[in-house]
């Protein structure tokens, strides 16, 4: 598989994405792409930067970037990797799950969960997905608020869910068209 999205927010053809409302050149060149074994390294260090606890071992890694019905991709700025998203299906599930999401520190506030974000989107409706959920940490006010501008809608809360104790929210988006992409593709 090749870049999903060479620019922020700008599909194969250049046009501008259903996840993106803004202008992608002010977000500078992101490029996602699936990861593959030379970004294992970059995202080892990013997980043990962006998480305390419940952090995915390079063996998880390692794993979930050779699974075919899990997709790890990563977002590079200047060639460096600067965030990725991992998207888990079931077998014979319309529904997709956003597994774990991050974004280099130093490189927030710059679009690339956003990106990321409809990128993971865009892959899993492609694979069949109908809709995706995901777990956030309650107090994590700038990615609620990012998946709440994205269509995401809380639907159930799990307490103690983190290593620490932290409540988590449960939300879900609706993914147009999910089962009419997949025709004919198969996850396994």
């Amino acid at each position: 598989m090749g870049v999903i999205h060479q620019a922020a927010g700008l599909n194969e053809a250049g046009q501008g994405s259903e996840f993106s409302g803004e202008d992608p050149s002010s977000r500078g060149d992101i490029g996602i792409a699936p990861a593959g074994a030379g970004d294992l390294d970059a995202l080892v260090r990013l997980e043990e930067r962006a998480f305390a606890g419940d952090r995915l071992s390079r063996r998880s890694l390692r794993r979930f970037a050779a699974k075919r019905n899990g997709l790890l991709l990563v977002a590079r700025c200047g060639g460096q990797v600067a965030g990725y998203v991992l998207v888990l299906m079931r077998k014979g599930s319309q529904r997709a799950r956003l597994y774990s999401i991050a974004i280099d520190g130093a490189r927030r506030g710059r679009g690339i969960g956003q990106a990321l974000l409809g990128a993971g989107e865009l892959s899993a409706r492609r694979a069949g997905a109908g809709s995706i959920y995901l777990e956030v940490r309650a107090d994590n006010e700038s990615a609620i608020a990012l998946y709440r501008k994205t269509g995401y809608r809380q639907f159930a809360t799990i307490d103690g869910y983190y290593h620490d104790g932290a409540m988590a929210l449960r939300l879900e988006k609706a993914l147009a068209d999910g089962a009419a992409d997949r025709k004919g593709r198969d996850l396994t």
